[in-house]
């Protein structure tokens, strides 16, 4: 590629579709950046989004959460790990990796496996 790229998008495409826009609005709290009957766009960071797609009205459908991690860095895993856990989000245990982090994972209502880790001084 020669142009510089300026966002980066994952399309999640869904067959529990309602449920999993509420996920990552709700619980994530990811910010809503463009929606509409079927699709819906998050802001993750300033470069980098997250759709969500309702594979009834797209033409590619749902993998099931097969095959997929999204992996977040946070600054701090615990506390992201503890604040998850206050609002009944089921999470794995945290644990320290050889790599020099800390990790923790969980599932999206479709199935995404989501690893939430930081790097531990």
């Amino acid at each position: 590629m020669r142009e510089p790229i300026r966002v980066i998008n994952t399309i999640l495409y869904c067959h529990r579709w309602q449920e999993t826009v509420s996920f990552y609005r709700d619980i994530l709290g990811f910010s809503v950046t463009f929606e509409n009957n079927w699709f819906v766009e998050f802001a993750v960071t300033s470069n980098a989004r997250l759709s969500v797609a309702n594979e009834q009205r797209a033409t590619v459908k749902s993998a099931r959460g097969q095959g997929l991690t999204l992996a977040f860095q946070v600054d701090k895993a615990d506390a992201t790990w503890q604040s998850l856990k206050a609002r009944g989000v089921n999470v794995g245990k945290i644990a320290d990796h050889p790599w020099g982090g800390r990790a923790f994972f969980l599932f999206d209502p479709e199935g995404n496996r989501l690893e939430v880790w930081s790097v531990e001084n």
